[in-house]
C-alpha cells in the first residue's frame, strides 16, 4: 500500500532519538513501522466527516472540590525527617554538571 520505510530510514529516525540498534532490530522495526503505516493509509482512505473530532471517546467531567487551607506539617518537623537539609530546604545530591 504505502512505501515502505527502508532501514536507512529506521537507522535515521533511530539516531534523532538517540537509538542504537542492531541490524536485526533495523530488519524488525522496517517491517513494523511499515504495518503501521499501511494501518494509518486504511484509516486515512475513510470518510469521518459524519463524526465530530473527540479527545476522549467517554465523556468526562472534572470533579472539582472546594479549594480550602488547612493547616499542614511544621516545617521543623518535616526538615528533621530528611535525610539532609540546608537551612529550609531539603538537600539532595548534585546529579547535573560538576
Amino acid at each position: 500500500m504505502t512505501k515502505r520505510i527502508d532501514q536507512a530510514d529506521v537507522a535515521h529516525i533511530a539516531q534523532l532519538a538517540r537509538l542504537s540498534l542492531s541490524d536485526e532490530e533495523l530488519r524488525e522495526y522496517e517491517d513494523t513501522l511499515s504495518r503501521i503505516l499501511d494501518v494509518i493509509e486504511v484509516m486515512n482512505a475513510e470518510d469521518l466527516s459524519a463524526y465530530p473530532p473527540m479527545d476522549h471517546p467517554l465523556e468526562t467531567v472534572n470533579l472539582l472540590r472546594d479549594d480550602v487551607v488547612q493547616p499542614g506539617i511544621d516545617r521543623e518537623v518535616v526538615l528533621g525527617m530528611a535525610p539532609s537539609a540546608e537551612e529550609d530546604y531539603f538537600r539532595v545530591p548534585r546529579i547535573l554538571g560538576a
